[in-house]
């Protein structure tokens, strides 16, 4: 039995790491859209995730949380639900991290961890019950 390939929305301007998670995706499987500014509008969706590069999208990241779940209203997922959230950046850029976490990002990693397990990290994120 083939899975369903997963929709991806990669928030991110910078070019290495999106051909980087777009690579790794392959493997979950998942097909990945990027959005390189927060002014563009997504081509595709609905989503099952949404990664946010803390590290490369300037601005506050209450702001930049906020912006993207105005944006992901229109891709509403066919349970209704919204699509997972997180938010991803250099380690040593902590406080990024958590300012994310606590304006509605799900969850928080480094980008370490999610180049280094990245198709691990996804089947957690989007598990859903049979």
């Amino acid at each position: 039995m083939s899975e369903r390939e997963l929709q991806i929305l990669l928030v991110s301007p910078d070019l290495l790491s999106t051909s980087r998670i777009a690579g790794l995706a392959h493997s979950v499987p998942a097909r990945v859209e990027t959005l390189r500014s927060l002014d563009d509008t997504p081509r595709g969706g609905p989503f099952d995730l949404v990664l946010l590069d803390t590290g490369a999208v300037p601005g506050d990241p209450a702001v930049i949380v906020s912006r993207i779940r105005t944006i992901l209203e229109k891709y509403p997922l066919p349970d209704g639900k919204a699509p997972y959230l997180v938010a991803f950046g250099p380690h040593v850029a902590k406080q990024r991290l958590e300012d994310a976490k606590a304006a509605g990002a799900d969850s928080t990693v480094s980008r370490g961890e999610l180049l280094g397990g990245l198709a691990s990290l996804v089947k957690r994120w989007c598990a859903s019950p049979v």
